[in-house]
């Protein structure tokens, strides 16, 4: 017998099943694109952005993503699940476009059938277990949301109607596949490649022929207005996010990572700076609500959420939607609630884990910069302090600015004013200058760069704060004025490399000063000295005993700059063995300074250094050991107050080092 089957058997190929089939499929597709021709006014209430730059890179990058499921896969479990339905899915569609092009076009118009053969048995195969695997994760991920119901997993229509359809599409498959095959292929060397048919096949072969003829037709044009609902239904439910998905992946920021749009804050034309309206927001932030699928990733990942604040970045994006699509000339601002931006970190862990590729942070910063530009508003009376003080002496610490380099002087370290033939700038940042527990960090950086060799010099009093936590605080006109500073006084010295011991600093000089001017190579430490230490020209004793600690992750050097095996280097290099938290590297916890919150009371919930310090204290470890000036602060407090005074210490790498040399 020929390896092929007859593609409408029982159905018939004349115009009686043609016309219809293909004016009801039409019927579809015109519902799907008049559906989003509808969401798409909606977008353009947004204001312009140009996403289509580098179309190369993003068609690859999307084409990777969506066929590699690689953001989904990231979560086991609920993420494996969906990965393999799609596949399962995928290979279903597939091969309902092969039998639709033989079928309806290279047979009748050219005469040529590639169904058939050795191929027609493996398609017959694949597509058979695609469908098993679809259906089985389907079943997964029902009992999931239905049955175990993790906690903050919404579910509403949409799933109760996605669940039921995509069951009845594959089902009904199967029903079809079974009845033909009882009739046509039992008993036949062809029955034993299409396995799970087979099973239907043996089911139904009982009832006789004419009623497998009967069955198979209904269902026929059953499975087949199932299929067109489904394409019609796409922009009207969560289906949506197949395409608006797919798309985000295309649309993805391309910039440095975290990067901010840098406001032009001397164009006389804009009258109201940041977020006040949905309006105000770029089209993308209202697609970005569409292609959230609310997994609730985000939520599980927020520092903020688990330490009961009431910010969720999975209903901020949500609200976006509800009020561009039902009130949109309402205040964003109070559709997203002031203490919900207010508690953000920026930490970014919402971003790294979203299988959407959706934008967080940006539109929380959006809403800030609206709050403190137009406002006046700020989230307490010290953040208002520390924006004056940074204004008038150049840190928001308070201190006088002359002040600056003095913890450098007894070390030999001279400013860029007395001696500007350096090898690298050591821009210091506002922590390590003046707080004296950073002081001890600073000097230790000092101290390790000497040993190599390395000639170091600093901008004492003519260094500023970098502005980042108050750029992230929405007071986009402060560090403005701050950034144009450092550039003018660092371009001014002929500086060819800069390094620092703060992450934020280390971020913002590296990325968002790039809008602003600055092209210099800016380093964090930790990577100068794994360098170094490569190179050999930083050279540290062994220690005969391990130096048992546990490693923080800082966001700004790990998920906003993916630094992860520098300082890991460095602390095994010093004698350290770490014994990794729950969370670490891309999935690290926040230290809670993020996002300017130094500078803010922590007043709503538990405080989130508190939690990573219990963190690091299940290790057993006694050291707790970071990269950054914030996270050493909020670890002080936060061992503290979570009681673990004896048990854990935070230490900086930069202190455990220059005890090595």
């Amino acid at each position: 017998m020929e390896l092929t089957r007859e593609i409408y058997w029982n159905i018939g190929q004349g115009a009686a099943t043609l016309v219809p089939m293909y004016l009801l499929t039409l019927a579809a597709f015109g519902v799907l694109a008049w559906g989003f021709w509808r969401r798409i006014q909606v977008y353009r209430l947004g204001r312009a952005e140009n996403r289509r730059d580098e179309a190369g890179l993003r068609a690859s990058s999307a084409l990777r993503q969506v066929l590699g499921q690689v953001k989904v896969m990231r979560v086991p479990g609920a993420g494996t699940a969906h990965g393999l339905f799609f596949w399962g899915f995928f290979l279903l569609f597939i091969g309902t476009c092969l039998i639709v092009v033989q079928a309806d076009f290279t047979d009748p118009l050219f005469g040529v059938r590639f169904l058939k053969g050795n191929f027609y048995l493996f398609f017959s195969l694949i597509l058979d277990l695609a469908g098993l695997v679809a259906v089985l994760m389907l079943g997964g991920l029902l009992v999931r949301r239905y049955v175990v119901r993790p906690p903050g997993l919404e579910t509403g229509r949409d799933d109760a109607l996605m669940h039921g359809l995509l069951f009845a599409i594959l089902l009904t498959g199967f029903v079809l596949e079974g009845a033909r095959m009882a009739v046509t292929e039992l008993g036949t060397p062809l029955a034993a490649w299409s396995p799970v048919g087979l099973v239907f096949a043996k089911g139904m072969a009982g009832l006789g022929e004419p009623a497998l003829r009967s069955l198979h037709v209904g269902v026929w044009w059953l499975h087949l207005a199932l299929a067109l609902g489904f394409i019609a239904l796409i922009p009207f439910t969560k289906f949506r996010h197949i395409l608006t998905t797919s798309a985000n992946y295309f649309l993805a920021d391309r910039r440095p990572k975290g990067a901010l749009v840098t406001l032009n804050l001397e164009d006389e034309s804009v009258e109201s700076f940041g977020a006040a309206r949905i309006a105000d927001l770029t089209w993308k932030d209202l697609f970005d609500a569409d292609a959230c699928t609310q997994c609730k990733r985000c939520q599980d990942r927020c520092p903020a959420h688990a330490t009961d604040k009431p910010l969720s970045p999975m209903k901020i994006v949500n609200q976006i939607g509800e009020t561009a699509f039902n009130a949109p000339d309402r205040s964003l601002i109070e559709s997203l609630g002031k203490d919900e931006l207010w508690s953000c970190t920026t930490c970014r862990a919402c971003q790294e884990i979203c299988p959407a590729a959706i934008e967080h942070v940006p539109k929380i910063v959006d809403a800030r910069r609206n709050l403190v530009l137009m406002e006046g508003e700020f989230p307490g009376e010290e953040v208002m302090g520390a924006a004056e003080n940074a204004e008038v002496n150049g840190n928001p610490l308070g201190m006088p600015f002359a002040g600056r380099g003095d913890w450098a002087q007894e070390l030999g370290v001279k400013t860029l004013a007395e001696d500007a033939d350096v090898d690298v700038l050591y821009f210091v940042g506002c922590y390590a200058s003046f707080d004296k527990r950073n002081i001890r960090v600073a000097s230790a950086f000092i101290k390790l760069c000497q040993a190599a060799g390395i000639r170091v010099g600093i901008l004492g009093s003519e260094e500023k704060c970098c502005g980042e936590p108050l750029r992230k605080l929405g007071n986009e006109y402060l560090y403005q004025g701050l950034a144009g500073e450092n550039i003018e006084t660092i371009k001014g010295y002929g500086v060819k490399k800069v390094v620092t011991t703060c992450p934020h600093c280390f971020n913002t000089l590296a990325k968002d000063y790039r809008d602003l001017g600055f092209d210099l190579e800016v380093e964090h430490y930790t990577r100068f000295l794994d360098g170094l230490l490569a190179q050999g020209a930083l050279r540290l004793e062994k220690s005969d005993e391990a130096l048992p600690c546990t490693y923080h992750d800082s966001c700004y050097l790990g998920r906003y700059n993916d630094i992860y095996a520098a300082p890991r280097n460095l602390i095994a290099a010093a004698g350290g063995q770490v014994v990794e938290m729950s969370k670490s590297e891309a999935e690290s916890f926040c230290c809670g300074a993020g996002g300017g919150r130094i500078l803010a009371e922590e007043k709503l919930g538990t405080r989130i250094s508190e939690a990573r310090a219990r963190m690091a204290a299940e290790t057993g470890a006694p050291l707790l050991v970071s990269n950054c000036p914030f996270c050493l602060t909020m670890f002080e407090d936060g061992i503290k107050g979570a009681d673990l005074e004896g048990r854990l210490a935070p230490r900086d790498i930069a202190e455990i080092l220059v005890e090595r040399l």
